[in-house]
């Protein structure tokens, strides 16, 4: 499908795996918590291109914006949770160990630089291993390997750190990043709001990171475009890595 291709917002948003169904879709564009691009949705048929960014101002009890972002992606990927152990690298608030304790991990270590950010109710889950301040960057030591690794980090190349996820991950393990292109950028490579603006630039970043990827020895499985877009407003992506080649 195009870049400019079009499809009915409500759709597109059960597409994402940004709502349950679109009767979910339709209440909460009705209620006038749903946007895309810089606009209110008005209507559930609206037409929008499939790539737009799509925003939810909604308190659907997710402690983080990265709930959409990665239960859009396991959907896409066809990626099972259940059972599983993970670790979610630069956990914050906890939106990914959210979500993937909802779809049935049985352990999630929740590896973040920083301290207090894990949401309280996540902190009291017997199912989280909290290690807040530990940099990924530094290493990390698990009593187990996990067979998923999630990632969603700021102001650092995923090129410093894949690595060091790739330790805790079991041999036939999956891995699900998100890909920032103004982080994977370079010097000089984002405009002054910090933004890679040009589409064709954002989808050269990704191809070159993809291909270190599998000089690393991890192969892209899949990409999807973030069903939301960063704060500033950059397009991301997310990736599914394993060490086998498709």
């Amino acid at each position: 499908m195009s870049a400019s291709a079009k499809t009915r917002l409500d759709q597109l948003m059960v597409q994402r795996g940004l709502t349950r169904s679109r009767s979910h879709a339709r209440d909460l564009i009705k209620r006038g918590k749903v946007r895309h691009g810089d606009r209110i949705a008005a209507k559930p048929g609206e037409m929008v291109d499939v790539g737009c960014a799509i925003h939810i101002d909604e308190d659907t009890g997710a402690v983080g914006r990265g709930t959409h972002k990665l239960t859009a992606a396991l959907a896409a990927f066809a990626v099972q949770v259940a059972d599983r152990v993970a670790v979610d690298v630069g956990a914050s608030t906890g939106g990914f160990t959210q979500v993937l304790l909802q779809q049935g991990a049985s352990r999630v270590y929740a590896i973040d630089v920083g301290h207090d950010q894990l949401a309280p109710e996540l902190r009291e889950d017997r199912r989280v291993i909290n290690m807040e301040g530990l940099n990924i960057r530094d290493g990390a030591a698990l009593p187990e390997k996990a067979s998923i690794a999630v990632a969603d980090l700021s102001f650092i190349s995923l090129r410093l750190i894949l690595g060091a996820i790739a330790d805790l991950v079991t041999e036939d393990g999956d891995m699900i990043l998100l890909v920032k292109p103004q982080f994977e950028a370079g010097p000089g490579g984002v405009n002054h709001r910090g933004v890679v603006a040009s589409a064709t630039r954002q989808r050269d970043i990704l191809d070159a990171f993809l291909a270190w990827c599998g000089q690393q020895g991890w192969w892209c499985h899949g990409t999807v475009d973030s069903p939301i877009a960063g704060k500033t407003g950059n397009r991301e992506f997310l990736v599914h890595l394993k060490r086998d080649k498709p």
